[in-house]
C-alpha cells in the first residue's frame, strides 16, 4: 500500500532530483536480480527525491508486463524505505492499466505513463487513455509529453479536475510555447519536471518555466554530480551550471551523440566505466563499441567524477 497520498507524493517529487534505474540483466539478457537490487541500494544511499522503475533508461520498453512487475517490486523492497519508488505504464490502454495496477500492488507510490504504443492520438483519445488509467489506481499517476502524446493545456486542465490523483505533467519537447500554455493553465495543481534527454542540458532554463525538477540519467553513474548539479540549477548559480556543462555533460553529449539508441545505453556504459556493471542492453538497443566506452570512462576520469569502488 502507498505510503503517500498523491498529493503528498506531488510536493515530496517537485522539489528534488528524481532518476530512472537501469534494470540489470545477466550474460542472457534475463533479469539479474541481485545485481540490480546492488545497484538500488548504491542509488537510494543518497538524496534523491524519487526513483522511476521500468522507466525509458531501465529499458521498461523490452520488459514483458510479467517482467515490468517483478522490477517495480524489487525496487520497493530495496529501495522503497528510503526513497519514493514510482512504476511506469505503457502500451496499450489495457497494457497501462495492468502496468498501473501491477506497480500499485508491488508498493509502488505512483507511475508515470508512457505514450500509448505506436498509433497517433488525438486529444480526446488521450484524455480517454489517461483517465482510464488514473480510474484503475488509487496512486499519482504523471503523464509524459512525448513522441504521440502531446497534451494540450485544455486535456491536462480537464484530466486535473477529473482525476485527484493525477499530480504531474513531465516534458520531453522543450516546446516552450507549449510548456507555458500548460502550466499557465494548471499553476501548482500540478507538478512539472524535464524529460528531455539529457535533462541536465535544458535544467537551468526549463527551471524559469516552472519545471522544478527532472529526471537524471546520469545519476546512475555518477549521482553525486547529478545531485551537485541540481542543486546549482535550483540556486539558479548559472556560472556553476556552465562550469559543469563544460566540465562533463556537453563532452557526454558528443559521445551519446554518436550512436541512435545511445541515450540509454550510454548510461549502462557509464555503468561499466565506473566498476558498477548492469549488463548489456536488449535489443533493439546496442551497447557502446569498445572506443566509445574507453572515451567515456576517460571523461569520467578526467572530470573527476570517478565514484568509489563498489563494496562486495
Amino acid at each position: 500500500m502507498a505510503t503517500y497520498t498523491p498529493a503528498e507524493l506531488a510536493n515530496k517529487l517537485k522539489d528534488g532530483l528524481l532518476s530512472f534505474p537501469v534494470t540489470a540483466f545477466d550474460a542472457n539478457l534475463e533479469v539479474d536480480e541481485a545485481g540490480y537490487r546492488k545497484h538500488l541500494d548504491w542509488q537510494s544511499s543518497f538524496g534523491v527525491a524519487g526513483l522511476f522503475a521500468a522507466g525509458g533508461t531501465g529499458e521498461g520498453f523490452t520488459l514483458t508486463p510479467e517482467e515490468a512487475s517483478r522490477v517495480v517490486r524489487m525496487a520497493v523492497e530495496e529501495a522503497g524505505d528510503r526513497v519514493p519508488v514510482l512504476g511506469s505504464a505503457g502500451g496499450s490502454t489495457k497494457q497501462a492499466i495492468q502496468n498501473a495496477q501491477d506497480s500499485e500492488a508491488a508498493g509502488a507510490q505512483g507511475v508515470l505513463l508512457l505514450p500509448p504504443y505506436l498509433t497517433e492520438c488525438d486529444q480526446e483519445g488521450l484524455f480517454a487513455h489517461v483517465s482510464a488509467v488514473c480510474s484503475s489506481t488509487t496512486t499519482g499517476v504523471i503523464v509524459y509529453n512525448r513522441a504521440n502524446a502531446i497534451y494540450s493545456a485544455d486535456t491536462v486542465a480537464r484530466l486535473a479536475e477529473k482525476h485527484e490523483n493525477f499530480i504531474g505533467f513531465k516534458d520531453a519537447t522543450g516546446n516552450i510555447e507549449h510548456i507555458t500554455k500548460v502550466v499557465a493553465k494548471n499553476g501548482d495543481r500540478l507538478f512539472y519536471l524535464g524529460g528531455l534527454p539529457t535533462a541536465e542540458t535544458f535544467a537551468l532554463p526549463l527551471l524559469q518555466l516552472g519545471m522544478s525538477t527532472y529526471s537524471s540519467a546520469m545519476y546512475n553513474f555518477v549521482p553525486e554530480f547529478a545531485l551537485d548539479f541540481y542543486q546549482d540549477v535550483r540556486n539558479l548559480d548559472n556560472a556553476a551550471v556552465t562550469e559543469k556543462l563544460k566540465r562533463f555533460v556537453l563532452p557526454y553529449l558528443d559521445i551519446r551523440d554518436r550512436v541512435a539508441g545511445y541515450g540509454v545505453s550510454i548510461v549502462k556504459g557509464g555503468l561499466k566505466a565506473v566498476g558498477r556493471d548492469a549488463g548489456s542492453v536488449r535489443t533493439p538497443l546496442q551497447d557502446l563499441t569498445e572506443a566509445d566506452l574507453a572515451d567515456l570512462g576517460a571523461l569520467i576520469a578526467q572530470a573527476g567524477l570517478m565514484p568509489a569502488p563498489a563494496t562486495v
